[in-house]
């Protein structure tokens, strides 16, 4: 049992990334614990043997060990930024499973053993897709704010971005580019990315904030 909720994070993992700016969004006092992967500790793996995070223990025990999870958890407890309305399943899901395939054999294909230009193409088609689900007149995919589902996606595009930026910022996307500028250019954004020290057993607690 605990007082608050604890995130087992790791700062640059997309799928942390996003269960932070939910978490925030949903305004739970939440301690953060930022981890190792090459390190991880025993503590989460105890709670969480898969070793991938997040990882969120609930103040009753309960341990929730997917993003999405803890994403949908934390804002149907409390939703002030009017997130929920806007959760689109089907789009998140492709992003979930065809994007994250190609744009790890693109970023990591010597890991893979793969042909990069080849992921990437895939993933440029999918990304076309997500193109079309601009208004051209919003910055975020459901509007002039962010949402559930900039949340949900957008660390994933920008690791893609990323990969390559001089290549990407010359496809023919305006609105996911500017989509992406105003995600990371975010208050919410700087809030999840600020940097902390690797937690260890014994550490004072680093709140969410």
């Amino acid at each position: 049992m605990t007082d608050f909720p604890i995130l087992y994070s790791f700062r640059r993992c997309p799928y942390a990334m996003r269960a932070r700016l939910a978490l925030l969004a949903s305004q739970t006092h939440c301690e953060i614990r930022e981890v190792k992967l090459a390190q991880k500790p025993p503590e989460m793996l105890a709670l969480s043997p898969k070793g991938t995070v997040p990882v969120l223990v609930q103040p009753d025990g309960t341990v929730l060990e997917e993003s999405l999870d803890i994403m949908l958890a934390a804002l149907h407890r409390h939703d002030p930024l009017n997130w929920l309305p806007h959760y689109n399943p089907h789009l998140v899901l492709k992003n979930d499973t065809n994007f994250k395939f190609h744009l790890d054999r693109y970023k990591y294909s010597t890991r893979y053993n793969t042909d990069a230009l080849e992921h990437r193409a895939e993933a440029l088609d999918i990304l076309n897709e997500v193109e079309q689900q601009f208004d051209p007149a919003s910055p975020f995919l459901g509007g002039q704010t962010m949402t559930i589902m900039d949340a949900a996606l957008a660390p994933f595009v920008r690791q893609f971005a990323a990969t390559d930026t001089p290549w990407f910022e010359a496809q023919n996307l305006p609105a996911i580019q500017r989509w992406l500028t105003a995600f990371t250019s975010s208050r919410l954004f700087e809030r999840v990315m600020i940097r902390l020290p690797t937690w260890q057993a014994g550490d004072t607690s680093v709140f969410l904030t």
